[in-house]
């Protein structure tokens, strides 16, 4: 039986997207977070920069942080620059934390952002999502069902 398909954020703008992490991971659950970003890192984001390819989440305290995701400097801010890969604070409800913190405490989960965007109100925010990573045979299957879907269609195709 195939796996529901998992709830869709309404994103008007797309900064970043982590399109490697479907090939990488098994996504179970999927939620929505605010960024506690300061004024230099919105401008940069409003641009279309930035990146989460390396980034992750991490729970610590009762609180949840965006690691290692790339925001490059704004290149008209002055002395007031921000740090590029500084840990960002995440916004989140206190049972979604305790979700979060329980599946993070069973083996081989991990919280990875799947996308950064802007929603229609023009706030920032990031797409998590809780993962267990694949082994090399969960990635040969998934390359060679992507192959035989490619193929099926083409059949289709031809056939009329």
């Amino acid at each position: 039986m195939a796996r529901p398909r998992p709830q869709e954020f309404e994103k008007k703008k797309v900064v970043a997207e982590n399109r490697r992490a479907r090939f990488e991971f098994f996504l179970e659950e999927f939620f929505e977070a605010g960024i506690a970003l300061t004024g230099t890192e919105v401008k940069s984001l409003r641009f279309g920069e930035g990146s989460i390819a390396e980034a992750y989440a991490d729970v610590k305290d009762g609180q949840v942080s965006l690691i290692n995701a790339n925001i490059p400097e704004y290149n008209f801010g002055n002395r007031f620059n921000h740090e590029p890969r500084r840990p960002r604070k995440l916004l989140l409800h206190e049972r979604e934390i305790e979700k979060m913190h329980k599946a993070l405490s069973r083996e081989g989960m991990t919280l990875i952002p799947m996308a950064v965007y802007f929603n229609g109100r023009g706030r920032a925010k990031v797409e998590l999502a809780l993962a267990k990573g694949k082994k090399l045979h969960d990635k040969r299957e998934t390359v060679k069902d992507r192959d035989w879907k490619r193929d099926q269609q083409r059949l289709m195709r031809e056939r009329g």
